[in-house]
C-alpha cells in the first residue's frame, strides 16, 4: 500500500480512539501477557456468539488450526481433507505433524469444499475434514456432515478464518466442528493486527486444550484451584494472545454490529451496481443460499477467463485502484504436491483461481471510492 492520496488499496485497516484507549488501559495496567482482562472479555463475547465450550486466544489463525492438529493427535500415517481452494496454512498445520494432505475441489458456486468430490475422497487413513466457509459465507455443511456419518473415524475442523457472525441454518458457524478456528489478521472483518482463536466444541476436550495452549502444563488448572502446583503434562507451546492485541480486538468487537453494517452496505453496493451488467460483462456474481447468512468478508467476481481476470487487474491497478485475485490452488503447488497423499485433479479450483477478482473490500470504504472502484471495474470489463 501507498500513501498516494487517490489511491484505493485493496484492504485498509484503522485504528481509531476506542481501539487506542483500550491499548492504554492494557498497558497501565501491566499484564501484557495472554489470559488477561481483555482476554477474557473477547472469550466472553465468542463464546455467547458460538457456544463453544472453550474458546483459546492464539496469535494467529494459523496457530489456532495447528492446535487442532495437536489435539487430534495427527501423525504419519493419517491424511487431512481440505479445499485446494485455500489458504496455505490450512494444510501446512496438519502436514506439520506428520500428516499427508488431500486436496479437495470446490463447489463451482460456494467456493467451499465440494462434499461430492469428499466422498471420493475418504478412506480409512482421514482424521480430519477442514472446509474453509470461503467469503464467510458457509460450506454446505450438511452435505459434509452426510459424507462423514459413514467415516466415524474422521473429524471436521472449521476453518472459519472468513465467517464469524456467518450463520448456516440459523446456527452460528464455527460451531459445527469438533473444533474451529477463527482469524483476527488485519484482511480479516474484526482485526488485532495478527491473532486467532480455537473454538473447542466439545466439553471433553477442554481439558486437555487447555493444557496444550499452556506450553504443555497443566496451568489453567492450577489458576482454576484444581490442583496445587502445575507442571509439564503433555505436548503444547506458547500460543497465547497478548492482552494488549485483546485489548484491540475488544474494541472491534464491542462495535460488530456497526462493522458488518457497513461491510453490509459494501456488499449491496457492489451488488447491486453489478447485477445489471453481469450478462454483458460475462461476469459471475456471489451465491448467497437463503439458509445463509453471510459475514460480509469479501466481494470478488468471476471473469470469464484467466486473460479477461488479468486484463481488468492490470487496468484497475493502473487506475490506481487494487484488486486482487486469491489462491494460486494447493494442489498444483510445489509445497501441496511434497504434502499430498497422492494426485488430485481439482478442475473447478483451477478453473475459478483462475478467473477469480476480488474488488477492494474494507469497513471504512466511502461512497466515493465505491463509486470509482465500480467505474474503474466496469470500464476495465468492457
Amino acid at each position: 500500500m501507498t500513501d498516494h492520496p487517490d489511491r484505493i488499496p485493496f484492504n485498509r485497516p484503522g485504528i481509531e480512539g476506542k481501539e487506542l484507549e483500550h491499548i492504554r488501559e492494557a498497558v497501565e495496567r501491566g499484564h501484557t501477557s495472554a489470559d488477561g482482562p481483555f482476554s477474557a472479555q473477547v472469550v466472553e463475547i465468542l463464546r455467547a456468539e458460538t457456544g463453544a465450550a472453550e474458546v483459546l486466544l492464539t496469535t494467529s489463525c494459523t496457530a489456532a488450526l495447528e492446535m487442532s492438529a495437536m489435539l487430534l493427535d495427527v501423525g504419519p500415517g493419517d491424511t487431512v481433507v481440505v479445499p485446494s481452494f485455500g489458504f496455505v496454512t490450512t494444510a501446512l498445520a496438519y502436514a506439520r505433524q506428520g500428516a499427508r494432505i488431500l486436496f479437495c475441489d470446490i463447489d463451482p458456486h460456494l467456493l467451499a469444499l465440494d462434499p461430492g468430490h469428499l466422498a471420493e475422497l475418504m478412506d480409512d487413513t482421514v482424521r480430519a475434514v477442514v472446509p474453509i466457509h470461503y467469503s464467510g459465507i458457509a460450506a454446505d455443511l450438511a452435505g459434509i456432515e452426510a459424507v462423514l456419518a459413514r467415516w466415524p473415524r474422521a473429524e471436521l475442523v472449521e476453518d472459519n478464518a472468513h465467517g464469524l457472525f456467518g450463520r448456516y441454518r440459523d446456527r452460528p458457524l464455527g460451531s459445527f466442528g469438533r473444533f474451529a478456528t477463527l482469524s483476527f489478521h488485519e484482511t480479516k472483518n474484526f482485526i488485532c493486527g495478527e491473532g486467532g482463536a480455537l473454538l473447542v466444541n466439545r466439553p471433553a476436550d477442554v481439558d486437555r486444550a487447555r493444557v496444550i495452549y499452556h506450553k504443555g502444563t497443566d496451568r489453567s488448572a492450577f489458576l482454576l484451584g484444581q490442583v496445587d502446583k502445575y507442571s509439564w503434562q503433555d505436548t503444547g507451546s506458547s500460543f497465547g494472545l497478548s492482552d494488549v492485541l485483546a485489548a484491540y480486538l475488544t474494541a472491534q468487537l464491542e462495535r460488530r454490529d456497526w462493522i458488518l453494517d457497513r461491510r453490509r452496505h459494501v456488499f449491496d453496493r457492489y451488488h447491486e451496481a453489478l447485477t445489471p451488467l453481469a450478462a454483458e460483462l460475462g461476469l459471475t456474481l456471489p451465491v448467497v443460499p437463503p439458509d445463509r447468512v453471510q459475514a460480509y468478508h469479501m466481494f470478488y467476481v468471476l471473469l470469464p477467463d484467466a486473460e479477461a481476470r488479468n486484463r481488468v487487474v492490470r487496468t484497475m491497478q493502473a487506475a490506481d485502484v487494487h484488486a486482487a485475485f486469491r489462491y494460486v490452488p494447493l494442489h498444483s503447488s510445489p509445497g501441496g504436491q511434497k504434502v499430498a497423499a497422492h494426485e488430485v485433479a481439482c478442475p473447478v479450483t483451477d478453473e475459478i483461481s483462475a478467473r477469480l477478482l476480488r474488488l477492494p473490500f474494507y469497513t471504512r470504504l466511502s461512497d466515493a471510492d465505491l463509486d470509482r472502484v465500480l467505474e474503474t471495474f466496469v470500464a476495465a470489463a468492457r
